[in-house]
């Protein structure tokens, strides 16, 4: 990181900006190193934050920002959330042709009004107003102006010059003004080898950059939000919807979100009581009393989605989920929490960032984060973990949504940072036992069992309440190597107790095979190819980072046509890499008959981006091993 001197800021910095401020609504001016990979420049950006009091907080914001194509429109990001805490003071925006011309001015009366909420009562005063835009053409710029006033000063917005892909930053500053007495702490991160200016004094905190290039998605990357520069900020003593904290680490922050958040939100009615006991009174153990309370939430609540922004961190109170028999996150998850307690059950209100990209909670930086609520159930060899939103999800499983990161379990006697499940290589299988049959004229018939587990299981259950019609869809595109494919039937079995999605299918399909003269190819693994190859980058700029490891194991017994006979059989294959391992061996069981087995294993990690290329190299050649062909000749007569 450049850190520049106060002086040298204070003296060209108004400079630049009164300079080039004439020219950042016109397309023109924009440095042609920004436009590569730009879908969208953000011209101008500054957020200002005013501490007022631990009670009082104003954050003004304007931006203006440079559309270059219709992929772009999605970083206008033109909305304010609001609540009774949070009052918007100022709203508008304009907007400029290419040659910077103002051509429209929209008022804080023009922005689209509406809840934030999917459904419901509980959230009634949360909304927000958004901005609905139709551009006549490209390129044009919008500035965008707001400033809002809260009581609550719990969230101070993070300086995160860049938030999407596609976007790059020609100027972005932030600042935050606070009382004398206010302890504000920072945490920085990914600003090496970028232009940071930084001005510290002993009641302002300000940051600012320019000329930030937009990055290219590449396959198998970190997360954006894990590489993008970004600086967090925190008060030491801040309110939450009225109530007062003060907290310097993790195990405070617990305290507080238990003690005033969550307490007294526990307010289960008596009849609600008796019958929770009453309904685990046969159960023999802790474990199956609580998939009985599970399953009892699962079928009497729903889950409505309360936009991030609002929505508060404060849970209603069970009471209330209880009548309604819906909730948010933190609704259901609280009240799932005083369910089990009913029946002496532990378990713990946990936070978390939610998402496949699997983002920790900072452990050395105590603040609001977060954006999701699951409970965690202690037992004497390990936690489960229960994802309370799901009216689908088997007793103790979470998937992609919530696997292997760190998160805050919160507990009576303070917070503390734990680590999800993470679901393992060889949890995540996929058992494929097949049989299919080549006629004479190359016609397929096809009868497949799968067994799938652990992420695996996560990407198929929810296959279960597709129609026939959509299930019969999804057959024909994850076999769409196989020409004129007709699915037969399909049964599947979603077992929550075993957490494995089984699927039987049959299909057929014309002419799968290769006619050559007296000689037909057929291409042995008609069941599970590996189709898709990672991209080709001639610069990559990213580490490689595989996600989640699999492993996959196929038995398939093949039927060749009667009237040929085998000429050439493909050699049996062995790969071992440090990505993962591809095995096939082809047994001839005899003249009519083989024996398909393959087992191909990718394994999870984080490798220097030099090691893309052969990782790719290893998908390249496991695709063409999946495509190797048995050359069958024709009886002679």
């Amino acid at each position: 990181m450049t850190v520049k001197s106060i002086a040298i800021i204070f003296i060209l910095f108004p400079t630049t900006y009164l300079f080039s401020q004439e020219n950042l609504y016109s397309s023109v001016s924009i440095p042609e190193n920004l436009k590569q990979n730009a879908n969208a420049v953000v011209r101008h950006h500054e957020i200002n934050v005013s501490v007022n009091s631990i009670n009082n907080m104003d954050v003004s914001e304007k931006r203006i920002i440079t559309v270059l194509n219709k992929e772009g429109n999605g970083n206008i990001d033109a909305y304010v959330h609001y609540d009774n805490n949070v009052k918007i003071k100022e709203l508008e925006v304009r907007v400029f042709n290419q040659l910077g011309n103002e051509i429209k001015k929209i008022k804080k009366s023009d922005f689209k009004d509406v809840s934030a909420v999917d459904g419901g009562t509980l959230y009634s005063d949360s909304r927000v107003k958004y901005l609905e835009y139709t551009p006549i053409s490209y390129p044009y710029t919008m500035e965008f102006i707001y400033s809002t006033n809260t009581s609550n000063t719990a969230f101070i917005e993070p300086f995160m010059p860049i938030n999407s892909y596609f976007l790059s930053v020609q100027n972005s500053s932030y600042t935050i003004n606070f009382l004398g007495d206010t302890a504000i702490r920072t945490k920085e991160i990914n600003l090496e080898g970028i232009d940071v200016a930084k001005e510290e004094l002993s009641n302002k905190i300000s940051y600012s950059v320019k000329n930030l290039e937009a990055m290219k998605p590449e396959d198998f990357s970190p997360a954006l939000v894990d590489m993008s520069p970004k600086v967090l900020f925190a008060s030491k003593k801040f309110t939450l919807e009225g109530v007062s904290a003060q907290v310097e680490n993790w195990n405070d922050f617990g305290k507080w979100i238990y003690k005033d958040l969550l307490q007294n939100t526990h307010d289960l009615s008596p009849q609600t009581v008796s019958f929770i006991q009453d309904l685990v009174k046969d159960e023999k153990n802790d474990i199956d009393k609580a998939k009985k309370i599970y399953q009892y939430v699962q079928d009497k609540s729903r889950y409505i989605s309360v936009q991030v922004g609002i929505g508060g961190w404060k849970p209603f109170n069970a009471s209330e989920v209880d009548r309604l028999s819906y909730g948010d996150c933190k609704a259901l998850t609280n009240y799932t929490m005083c369910l089990l307690k009913v029946a002496n059950i532990e378990s713990n209100y946990t936070v978390l960032y939610a998402g496949e990209n699997q983002r920790n909670i900072d452990y050395d930086f105590a603040s609001m984060q977060g954006n999701h609520a699951i409970l965690s159930i202690p037992t004497e060899n390990d936690t489960l973990w229960l994802e309370c939103t799901s009216q689908k999800s088997p007793f103790g499983f979470i998937g992609d949504f919530t696997d292997d990161r760190d998160v805050l379990v919160v507990t009576p006697e303070g917070g503390k940072i734990q680590r999800t499940k993470k679901y393992t290589t060889e949890e995540n299988t996929q058992h494929l036992k097949g049989h299919y049959s080549v006629s004479n004229t190359g016609d397929i018939d096809a009868k497949v069992n799968v067994n799938s587990k652990g992420i695996q299981y996560d990407d198929k259950y929810m296959y279960e309440t597709q129609t026939q019609r959509d299930l019969d869809t999804y057959y024909k595109k994850r076999w769409n190597y196989v020409n004129g494919i007709t699915i037969n039937n399909m049964q599947i079995t979603n077992n929550k107790d075993d957490i494995a999605f089984i699927e039987d299918i049959h299909f057929i399909a014309t002419n799968y095979s290769n006619k050559a003269g007296n000689r037909m190819l057929v291409t042995l693994n008609a069941l599970n190819r590996q189709t898709q190859i990672p991209d080709r980058y001639r610069d990559r700029k990213f580490p490689l980072k595989i996600k989640r490891g699999f492993k996959d194991v196929d038995e398939v017994e093949i039927t060749l046509p009667a009237e040929y006979n085998i000429e050439a059989i493909p050699n049996n294959i062995s790969i071992e890499n440090k990505f993962g391992s591809y095995h096939v061996n082809i047994e001839k069981k005899d003249e009519q008959t083989l024996i398909y087995k393959r087992q191909f294993i990718v394994n999870d990690g984080e490798f220097p981006k030099e090691d893309y290329e052969a990782f790719r190299e290893f998908n390249i050649e496991v695709s063409k091993q999946d495509n190797a062909k048995v050359v069958l000749i024709k009886n002679q007569p």
